[in-house]
């Protein structure tokens, strides 16, 4: 049985549970019917959380809920168990073994601060010993025998010479303004502010426009990703790209409509049944070569093999948040070898975002073999190193 429908319609079917053997609702409708379900306390043999990295973070409703369901045994199911700091693993255990991994204070103690900030070796692999009997992990290549090459390539950029002046000179202003705010105030309450100040950084890599209102010039990664788009339709090839900045596809829209090229746009605000929609015309219609896809609202749950081409436009603090959206089209059902493009911008934060990538994924794959950025995790050092 599946429970959804108007709130009436679910609460008959939650009473009607015992006459069924398997029972799928949403994490949404859960956490809206989770009184319900404790009102007719229900015991089920086992309770299965798919895409578990809903479980994450141990305060979201969507954790309290399904942890408060009794089960004999429980499942969680997910290709990132970490994405961006040890917390989650926690959560995640908390929610199959509760107390396993102890209290959250006692494990950030005991394992996830000597690991994150002392780089601990010895500590990381008794974490380790601990969680692997319990833990069944299988890549992609040990389960998908028939699955083509993926081969990820970094194009480099450098910028024009009217947008590095832009870059350089908002560098030195921020740094300066920043220097002073957390002489003044602290780092730690200056927080949001550098973040701001990463941002406007990043954007000018992508496109100085996305916030300079009357900024006329170019920007090297539009021309050097026109460049792809063009060569790789000329090749047949269909293309899925992906920025974290919506706003930059209205720009990347203007190129295309001059070049006569179709395309798709998928977006946060994309309502589901239109995604479903255009995820078939994607993969069906020859004649649409490129897909525009936020990486926040496409990262999971599209397949995409219609493509064999992935660009990722501008690099996200999270690698694993990129290798989820690289795999919408490198999955069961894709016949093609899969080409990736990342494009980064020379000497700029790109470059640091890139490097900072590689440093943090050696931990995590030293942990659970995934991808990762522990981006909430990077220290004082880390964070203001990418002003240099």
């Amino acid at each position: 049985m599946v429970i959804n429908g108007s709130l009436a319609t679910r609460k008959e079917k939650i009473k009607e549970i015992d006459k069924y053997d398997l029972v799928i609702t949403s994490y949404d409708l859960l956490k809206r019917d989770i009184e319900l379900y404790e009102k007719e306390n229900y015991q089920f043999k086992f309770i299965i959380a798919d895409e578990a990295q809903y479980l994450k973070n141990s305060n979201t409703q969507n954790a309290k809920s399904i942890k408060k369901i009794k089960a004999d045994t429980k499942y969680a199911l997910t290709g990132t168990p970490i994405e961006n700091s040890l917390a989650e693993l926690w959560s995640i255990f908390d929610f199959i073994m509760p107390g396993y991994l102890f209290s959250y204070r006692k494990f950030k103690n005991m394992y996830e601060t000597p690991i994150i900030r002392g780089e601990d070796n010895e500590v990381m692999e008794k974490l380790k010993m601990i969680i692997e009997p319990f833990v069944l992990r299988r890549n992609k290549k040990e389960v998908l025998k028939e699955l083509p090459e993926k081969t990820v390539t970094v194009l480099n950029n450098e910028m024009f010479e009217e947008q590095r002046n832009l870059y350089l000179n908002y560098l030195a202003q921020a740094k300066q303004e920043i220097a002073e705010k957390i002489k003044l105030n602290g780092y730690e309450n200056n927080k949001m502010q550098i973040l701001a100040a990463l941002t406007r950084l990043r954007q000018i890599c992508c496109h100085p426009s996305l916030f300079i209102n009357d900024y006329k010039e170019g920007s090297s990664k539009l021309e050097q990703c026109m460049e792809i788009v063009k060569e790789a339709i000329k090749s047949g090839h269909k293309i899925l790209l992906f920025s974290g900045y919506t706003s930059m596809f209205e720009i990347i829209e203007k190129e295309l409509n001059k070049e006569q090229i179709e395309y798709l746009k998928l977006t946060g605000s994309t309502k589901v049944d239109e995604r479903i929609k255009m995820v078939d015309e994607f993969n069906k219609n020859s004649k649409i070569k490129i897909f525009l896809i936020s990486l926040k609202a496409g990262g999971t749950g599209l397949n995409l093999t219609g493509a064999d081409m992935v660009i990722h436009y501008d690099p996200w603090w999270n690698l694993s948040t990129e290798n989820q959206a690289t795999d919408r089209a490198y999955r069961i059902g894709q016949k093609n070898n899969v080409q990736v493009y990342k494009l980064i911008t020379k000497n700029s934060i790109e470059e640091k975002i890139y490097e900072l990538q590689e440093k943090k994924s050696k931990l995590a794959s030293n942990m659970l073999d995934t991808n990762t950025v522990f981006v909430n995790k990077l220290t004082k050092e880390d964070i203001l190193k990418l002003f240099e």
